[in-house]
């Protein structure tokens, strides 16, 4: 007999169009709301207004950082993006920044923290290092509880690798952010993580879906996300995606959306209990470019018994918050 445990919990997820190269994405769900990389553009200020005000959240309640490159981080937009939003937690990568860009935005969101301690509304800083993550306890893969794995180690000669990895899953559907790695053996690594196989439902693509060795058949075969999110624009001189990758998408049968044309939104519908709805919008419009619905991965896992849950929680050597 299977117990049903999945939760009612409305969600929403959100990819916006920067109209400049760069990532900015925000998760919420259960009244809290996630903001996915520091960039503010004119474009994105509007709609991430737009998007906080249909949360019904006045504020940010994480800001998690996965690269201190420019891209990610702009140390020209996150004073701006730090007044607007008055994030009371701020998930910073584990490593430290050579380039001006990341030690700017450090002494930034140092300032701003300094700052909260006077307001009723104090802030603090969480650096997603190797030490951070090994003291985490070992995931549970029946649990909403959002998982870590990446930086393991800081590797000094590709700062791309000490991206932050993690999975969002404290919603009806979950969401894996992977930053800019572009490590084979990261990737190897993180196609053998079971709750990654099981639950990743939405893939922000690594490095703007960059062909560089990370996103490959095999992580791809392996994962099996429900789609693949893109961050890229028209006139980025990298075309990401290229077609190589959007091969490996199309030979899985991952569908592709991308924030070229505009912002993509999934939302959980029905009883928020696993089905969503993905839309591709057209920019600076409610012209929709495509959409389609998907059920969790999760809302599956969480109707088995607790006997079989306990059997395919064998083994899992990744970490949790």
């Amino acid at each position: 007999m299977s117990i049903n445990n999945a939760k009612s919990i409305e969600t929403r997820f959100r990819a916006y169009q920067l109209e400049t190269d760069g990532s900015l994405f925000s998760y919420w769900a259960e009244g809290k709301f996630t903001l996915i990389e520091a960039r503010f553009t004119n474009l994105s200020a509007s709609q991430l207004q737009a998007e906080m005000e249909a949360c019904g959240s006045p504020f940010v309640d994480t800001l998690h950082i996965t690269s201190w490159d420019n891209d990610h981080c702009s140390c020209t937009e996150i004073q701006n993006l730090l007044e607007a939003t008055c994030p009371t937690k701020i998930e910073c990568p584990g490593y430290s920044p050579k380039s001006q860009n990341g030690l700017k935005s450090i002494e930034i969101i140092k300032n701003y923290i300094s700052k909260s301690m006077d307001s009723n509304r104090p802030s603090h800083i969480k650096n997603i290092s190797p030490d951070y993550i090994s003291l985490l306890d070992e995931a549970v893969e029946s649990e909403y509880r959002d998982v870590y794995y990446n930086p393991r180690y800081i590797d000094d000669c590709c700062g791309n690798n000490n991206s932050t990895v993690k999975i969002f899953r404290y919603g009806c559907f979950n969401v894996l952010s992977l930053g800019d790695v572009e490590s084979s053996n990261i990737s190897s690594y993180l196609r053998r993580r079971r709750i990654l196989q099981r639950e990743t439902d939405i893939m922000l693509l690594a490095h703007h879906g960059a062909d560089n060795g990370f996103t490959t058949n095999k992580l791809i075969n392996h994962i099996k996300p429900s789609v693949a999110i893109c961050s890229s624009n028209r006139g980025n001189q990298y075309d990401h995606p290229p077609q190589s990758i959007r091969n490996i998408l199309q030979h899985n049968g991952v569908p592709l959306c991308t924030t070229k044309d505009g912002d993509v939104i999934i939302e959980s519908v029905g009883d928020h209990t696993g089905e969503y709805l993905v839309t591709n919008y057209q920019t600076g419009s409610t012209q929709i470019k495509n959409s389609f619905k998907k059920t969790a991965k999760k809302k599956k896992i969480l109707s088995y018994n607790r006997d079989t849950l306990r059997n395919i929680q064998k083994g899992i050597p990744s970490y949790r918050k």
